[in-house]
């Protein structure tokens, strides 16, 4: 297994020891609870899914590491691997519209701050990972196009990981975040933080990650829930 510290990107930091120890596992379970959905993905599901996107990344949009790449989208499962799958391909994720950016991850309902960027992949968001329908003309649906893309990535260099952070400041950011939350391997982290700036992502899900715990996510949660599912998820922690 690769020396954490000498990883070249994030994903080969905080997925490779899962991996390596429990690729089985559960890591991210999100919840919608105004739909009633729950999704999980296991460490191997949540890295196939992160290969398939860098792959997109790479052959269909032809993005080299460096590329700056806008993430337009929430907390959620799909969210969780479409940011890996940047990272592994070296690209550079901002967490808001830019007009610098040469690919845009937008969800449907945020297509509108999307009219300038030179890709667009949309996402439904859908639980299930449907399409979105009725598409403007030159958008692709991310959850079409992904599907058709290989599940392992060989990973060719990187640029800044995370507005301008490169990975090394992110992995440290990421592993003080966790130290200050108390979150450690094997932990259960039960969250409904947005992901909204660099810091909520570090503080809700990389941190989450690179601790060696696996994450919790609850879309517009009803505090009516809560007690149920920290037993039903056997949560160790709340963020």
């Amino acid at each position: 297994m690769r020396d954490i510290d000498q990883a070249t990107t994030l994903p080969e930091a905080v997925l490779e020891p899962i991996l390596e120890r429990d690729p089985t596992g559960p890591r991210v379970t999100w919840y919608d609870d105004v739909t009633g959905a729950r999704i999980e993905l296991s460490g191997l599901t949540l890295a196939n899914w992160a290969a398939k996107t860098g792959n997109l990344i790479r052959d269909e949009f032809g993005l080299t590491p460096g590329a700056r790449v806008a993430v337009l989208l929430p907390a959620h499962w799909q969210t969780a691997a479409v940011l890996l799958g940047c990272w592994w391909a070296g690209t550079e994720v901002v967490l808001h519209a830019d007009p610098d950016a040469e690919l845009v991850f937008a969800a449907a309902e945020r297509l509108g701050e999307t009219e300038d960027a030179p890709e667009v992949a949309a996402l439904s968001l859908d639980p299930m990972g449907g399409p979105v329908r009725d598409l403007p003309i030159g958008v692709t649906d991310y959850a079409t196009a992904v599907r058709v893309h290989g599940d392992q990535f060989l990973p060719g260099g990187t640029g800044a990981a995370l507005d301008g952070m490169p990975v090394s400041e992110v992995l440290t950011e990421a592993r003080k975040s966790a130290a200050r939350q108390g979150l450690s391997e094997g932990d259960r982290v039960l969250s409904s933080a947005t992901w909204d700036t660099p810091a909520e992502l570090i503080d809700g899900y990389l941190s989450v990650l690179v601790a060696g715990a696996s994450l919790v996510q609850v879309a517009d949660p009803d505090p009516a829930l809560r007690d149920r599912r920290v037993e039903s998820e056997r949560v160790t922690h709340i963020l």
